[in-house]
């Protein structure tokens, strides 16, 4: 670690023991002009992104004492497009579930979609409009296990239908989690989704809201909804910043990466509430 003064996005020892790993497995393996330099700390590159997820800052905005913004942009894109993430992810993923007694492979799953807004800089060919909620932006499309870990997810143009992305997504999970058995929908997927998930063998059942009014929790779902408040509080993924659909797939990676080390090493993870003494009293 560099002598410079802590950011509390910051991951502390026991969190980089987790994936330091994987880092060092990547870097082994580059070979070619300029890899013999080893300038910047790869810890420090995973502070700077973690810093933007977090704060929701431009990259151009990193404050100095991190490596140059678009050194660190570029470990980003390049760790996106090669799996890197991706696999820090997943690793994450598997202590997670084994730390909760599950095995690594999940039998059951919950599938939903988020509508967010865009930046200025996203192409508009990128974007569409969210009829029904009438948002113009992009649309995540996510598939959770039971914990309410991230198993798949699918960046769009917001005006692409839930059965449209949902169809795409089951094909990924049966590809990539085939134990996969059982996915639960909520009632704005269309019928196809479910004859597109029994021709991948997975039985996928609509839940549906109850009549009665005010806020209940839907059996099954809501540990999906859970997941995208735990993406709220990273401030890049409050609209979709990213150029890139892909990248913008990455950015949830790091969000639930982030989340996922801190609850293995027993951290909690900041709000930005400030607490008061009304808050230490009653804890």
């Amino acid at each position: 670690m560099s002598a410079r003064r802590p950011y509390r996005s910051d991951v502390s020892d026991a969190r980089w023991a987790l994936i330091e790993p994987v880092f060092a497995a990547w870097r082994a393996r580059r070979t070619g002009p300029g890899t013999a330099a080893r300038v910047h700390d790869l810890r420090e590159i995973v502070n700077a992104i973690l810093y933007v997820n977090r704060t929701g800052i431009p990259w151009e905005y990193l404050p100095h004492d991190f490596p140059p913004y678009k050194t660190v942009y570029d470990y980003y894109a390049k760790w996106e497009a090669d799996g890197t993430t991706q696999q820090v992810h997943d690793l994450l993923r598997d202590k997670t579930r084994r730390s909760h007694g599950r095995s690594a492979e999940p039998t059951a799953a919950v599938i939903d979609a988020q509508s967010v807004k865009t930046s200025a800089n996203v192409a508009e060919t990128s974007q569409g409009i969210d009829a029904g909620k009438k948002i113009k932006g992009r649309k995540r499309h996510v598939i959770t296990d039971t914990l309410g870990l991230v198993l798949a997810v699918l960046v769009t143009a917001a005006s692409v239908h839930d059965t449209t992305g949902g169809k795409l997504l089951l094909d990924d999970l049966a590809a990539a989690h085939p134990t996969v058995s059982k996915v639960w929908a909520d009632g704005g997927y269309q019928s196809s989704i479910l004859n597109h998930g029994a021709g991948l063998g997975i039985d996928v059942q609509v839940v549906q809201r109850p009549r009665t009014k005010g806020f209940e929790p839907l059996p099954k779902r809501w540990v999906i909804e859970r997941t995208f408040g735990w993406l709220m509080q990273h401030r890049r993924l409050t609209r979709d910043y990213e150029a890139l659909p892909q990248r913008s797939r990455a950015m949830i990676h790091w969000a639930m990466a982030n989340k996922m080390s801190r609850e293995l090493t027993g951290e909690s993870t900041p709000t930005w509430r400030i607490e008061t003494d009304m808050d230490a009293r009653t804890v």
